[in-house]
């Protein structure tokens, strides 16, 4: 399972650069806030003086902006719910049994240590393996009486 983490990397654009500074494609087939906002600046500016645009239609496009922002603030609020989702879950595998595959498909368990937070994705250390959250397959609870077992092959 992958987990999307666009949202980490900032807020950038569409048609901006990232942080690699490469340029990303352009979306043509939407519009951003600012935009719509030049497109309705630029109607009233050009629009013919002996035939004003009519209220009813500036009122509904300006309850369209407002939506429009009010849209984008709710999904990045989501954003941010889901990043500190990932956290918290990460936090909580501290002390449990995690299972994963490794990079040669290899099923492999071990105890969670430790987590870290500096990528997109969480990491969770296991013995002197940093595991990415997504590719946690199962967690079980640790056994207390066992100390912290180096990764081992799952059976």
């Amino acid at each position: 399972m992958s987990i999307d983490t666009s949202y980490a990397q900032g807020n950038v654009p569409v048609g901006g650069s990232g942080a690699s500074g490469a340029s990303e494609p352009v979306d043509r087939t939407s519009l951003d806030k600012q935009a719509f906002l030049k497109l309705l600046v630029a109607q009233m500016r050009y629009q013919d003086p002996t035939s004003p645009m009519d209220t009813t239609q500036l009122m509904a496009q300006t309850t369209q902006l407002n939506t429009m922002e009010r849209l984008v603030e709710l999904s990045d609020t989501q954003r941010e719910a889901f990043a500190l989702q990932m956290r918290s879950s990460a936090a909580a595998l501290v002390g449990r049994e995690v299972t994963w595959k490794d990079s040669e498909t290899t099923t492999r368990t071990g105890v969670v240590t430790a987590v870290s937070y500096a990528g997109a994705v969480p990491t969770v250390r296991v013995g002197d393996t940093d595991v990415p959250l997504d590719a946690v397959a199962a967690v079980t609870a640790a056994d207390p009486t066992a100390t912290t077992p180096p990764t081992t092959p799952a059976a």
